[in-house]
């Protein structure tokens, strides 16, 4: 696969090298899981935290079919 470069916002949470989009989702789950964003009631709902409120468009929380959608909005 082709590497995404992430922007400043998604750097924060993924590093800012650039990577397959197939390593920046493992990286993002790790750390959805790292930090316990997942909300524990409802799976596919993710929580979240400051760095990524600003990846999700200031969303206190998102799917995570959204949030695959609001991701692509943060490479090049």
């Amino acid at each position: 696969m082709k590497p995404v470069t992430p922007d400043e916002a998604l750097a924060a949470v993924v590093g800012s090298k650039p990577l397959p989009r197939t390593e920046l989702t493992k990286k993002l789950w790790v750390y959805i899981k790292k930090n316990n964003l997942q909300n524990p009631k409802k799976k596919t709902e993710i929580i979240a935290d400051a760095a990524l409120k600003a990846v999700f468009d200031g969303k206190k929380k998102v799917t995570m079919f959204e949030m695959t959608k609001l991701v692509s909005g943060h490479v090049s």
